[in-house]
């Protein structure tokens, strides 16, 4: 919604100055359309030529993460790091070979089904189930796990953030595809060369919409819609870092309480449950 007000606040800054000052509407309206079939089209067309089709639905879906910013609070994290706790205590009582239910069939464990929003989430659960089954395999080297699950998260977020680049290079392009729309609008003007200067006066300000188009799409829209999907995705790359912290922390042997408690300092400080929030919950969590 931070999204939706703020760009609802530079659309009526830029028109509603525009009209305090004294400036018609009516050659933008008419204008308007075309400029922006040439500067949208193009943009559409060079956005789909540079990216695979996989990156296209990507892209459309890192919309709604723009509207609805990260998708973990700080009920998540207290839930997340219950959980792991759950997994760590059993695996430090009873030892790693009594976490193979849990991890080989997530969906039938009853310390997944406490939380299902995790269950449900399968990349978090799948980073949970595969890093504890190397330990149960003698994978147990803290430094060898932390270098290929950071290494992991890495490329995750590599990935994730082609939405984010994408939108940022058609920013880039927009001004330009916005001259290339003005450029038409002139070559238009000159082809009616012999008209009255008040007809070329319209016709040179239709062209310069185009300008005008470009400018603002890119650093009015495209750029800070890039901007803010960056920061969400990064923000909710802390969530399987919170992951990595734990299981790392519990390999170099650790009790469950101070490993969590790692895994508490990596959240984003606004989301991060305190001390004793995370005590309660841990304290009340049991299979």
């Amino acid at each position: 919604m931070l999204t939706i007000g703020g760009l609802g606040f530079l659309l009526a800054c830029v028109f509603g100055s525009y009209i305090v000052s004294g400036g018609s509407l009516e050659p933008l309206i008419e204008a308007m359309p075309f400029e922006l079939l040439t500067i949208g089209g193009a943009a559409l067309g060079t956005f789909v030529m540079s990216n695979s089709m996989h990156d296209v639905k990507h892209t459309l879906a890192g919309f709604g993460k723009i509207m609805k910013g990260a998708a973990f609070k700080k009920a998540d994290y207290v839930d997340l790091l219950s959980l792991l706790f759950l997994l760590v205590r059993l695996a430090s009582t009873k030892g790693n070979m009594a976490l193979e239910p849990h991890i080989e069939k997530p969906d039938e464990s009853s310390a997944f089904q406490k939380y299902p929003k995790i269950l449900a989430n399968h990349h978090a659960s799948s980073i949970i189930c595969d890093y504890l089954r190397m330990v149960g395999m003698n994978a147990d080297d803290p430094n060898q796990i932390e270098d290929v699950l950071a290494r992991e998260l890495k490329k995750t977020l590599h990935e994730e953030l082609h939405s984010s680049h994408a939108l940022q290079t058609m920013a880039d392009a927009l001004p330009a595809l916005g001259i290339v729309a003005a450029v038409l609008g002139v070559i238009k003007t000159m082809a009616h060369i012999d008209q009255p200067p008040a007809v070329l006066g319209q016709m040179i300000g239709g062209a310069l919409v185009g300008t005008f188009l470009g400018v603002l799409l890119a650093y009015g829209m495209a750029g800070p819609f890039a901007a803010r999907l960056k920061g969400v995705v990064e923000e909710e790359s802390k969530y399987y870092e919170v992951i990595r912290a734990v299981l790392v922390a519990h390999l170099h042997g650790n009790a469950p309480q101070v490993s969590v408690e790692t895994g508490r300092k990596m959240a984003p400080n606004q989301h991060m449950p305190t001390f004793q929030e995370l005590e309660e919950a841990v304290q009340s969590a049991q299979i």
